[in-house]
């Protein structure tokens, strides 16, 4: 009835995190002065207190049997003003590393997970045709302090993702609504990335938010927009860096159809609380698209919010099988991380959304408390397979036994 799905050896098994949205208090930041000043939902002040209780997450990171981890170094507290870097936060982050490598975690880091310090925004931020030399000396100084406790750099987290919602649509702070300023944008974290690979000891790579769209009609037209927009907005970033990269990260959360040249949502496999579809179909065309870049390919972020943990373990392992064919398929994907370890600050739209296989109870002095989901993700880590029932998918949404779910709780 059920087949294994068995990973290849030394996968990755992973979670992720980012500065800002776990440690709290990262006062030096854009983030955090926008903040004050009202933006977003609300602020993140002390958000899950990752800065002080990462000992107690680190361990149970490992108790969920996960041998890597994702984390940010947050640039702001490192380099509070240019060129004036911060004894005290670099020896922070040593411990965590340190933590982590005590416990047997591979660790990836990332050096900008979206935010910036103070200093550099009145520089003009990544307006400033100068801002991927002033990166790279602080990516230098991390290479110098972190690289013997770092087993992969991840340069820039999704710099269509910070371009787009800081530049275009105006959400993030700068706020500012300008096409010109978004392609400026963009192109100097590309080019940063190039220049921090060349400084970056260790495998180095981006971790690029790539949207599938695939056309719901046999239209050329909607064949064709789908073709331009695949091409675009993943290739077209790839293309850019994968020369200059040891590995491509990939953060997948889902996919559009496109029906007479508009962009829909197929719900036939569940939503999320974002109203994002559960389409695992996307990811596996993803990873097959990525194949001809002959580079390895981790799953730098995928998840959903559920605050309710009623469709993760779902989400999970439609996923996970998704990425068990691409490499049957001939993908080089070596690891997964789930976003996120826990529930934590998304941005503008603050705590409610809650990606977390550890909830945070923000009312109750901010305890952790394992989701049932989580197990589900520990036991696949542990055993290094996927347990898959081979039937309908779309069936089986109701009754959540695929995948060897109920078997694994």
């Amino acid at each position: 009835m059920f087949k294994t799905l068995a990973f290849p050896d030394n996968f990755l098994w992973g979670s992720a995190v980012s500065a800002h949205q776990t440690e709290g208090n990262n006062t030096n930041s854009d983030w955090w002065e926008w903040e004050q000043k009202g933006g977003g939902k609300e602020p993140s002040k002390e958000a899950c207190d990752f800065y002080n209780r990462y000992k107690e997450d680190i361990s149970l990171v490992k108790k969920l049997n996960q041998n890597a981890f994702r984390l940010s170094i947050e640039w702001a507290k490192i380099e509070p003003e240019e060129g004036k870097f911060s004894s005290k936060e670099t020896e922070h982050y040593k411990k965590v590393l340190e933590e982590l490598k005590k416990n047997n975690i591979k660790t990836f880091v990332t050096l900008h997970h979206f935010t910036n310090p103070v200093w550099f925004t009145k520089k003009g931020g990544w307006l400033n045709p100068k801002s991927p030399q002033i990166f790279c000396n602080y990516a230098k100084y991390c290479q110098d302090n972190f690289s013997d406790l770092v087993d992969f750099w991840i340069t820039i987290n999704e710099p269509t993702v910070y371009a787009g919602q800081s530049y275009f649509f105006g959400l993030w702070p700068p706020q500012k609504r300008n096409v010109l300023k978004t392609a400026v944008a963009f192109i100097n974290m590309i080019k940063t990335h190039n220049r921090c690979v060349s400084v970056l000891k260790k495998p180095a790579g981006i971790a690029h938010n790539v949207v599938r769209f695939d056309s719901a009609t046999k239209y050329p037209w909607d064949n064709l927009l789908s073709k331009i927009l695949n091409k675009f907005l993943a290739d077209g970033v790839l293309f850019l860096c994968t020369k200059k990269q040891g590995f491509i990260g990939v953060n997948y959360y889902f996919q559009y159809k496109i029906t007479n040249l508009r962009l829909s949502f197929d719900y036939s496999l569940g939503k999320t609380d974002m109203k994002w579809p559960v389409a695992p179909e996307g990811l596996y065309k993803v990873l097959i698209n990525l194949k001809k870049y002959k580079k390895p390919l981790y799953i730098t972020e995928n998840g959903c919010a559920d605050s309710k943990d009623a469709i993760r373990k779902l989400y999970i392992g439609c996923h996970l099988e998704s990425v068990h064919r691409a490499i049957e398929a001939g993908a080089d994907v070596k690891g997964y991380f789930h976003w996120s370890l826990m529930d934590n600050f998304e941005w503008h739209l603050g705590f409610k959304p809650r990606f977390g296989l550890i909830e945070i109870e923000r009312e109750n002095n901010l305890k952790r408390v394992v989701r049932p989901s989580a197990r589900y993700y520990a036991k696949v880590c542990e055993k290094n397979l996927l347990l898959s029932q081979k039937s309908n998918l779309k069936s089986q949404i109701l009754i959540p036994q695929i995948y060897g779910l109920n078997m694994w709780l």
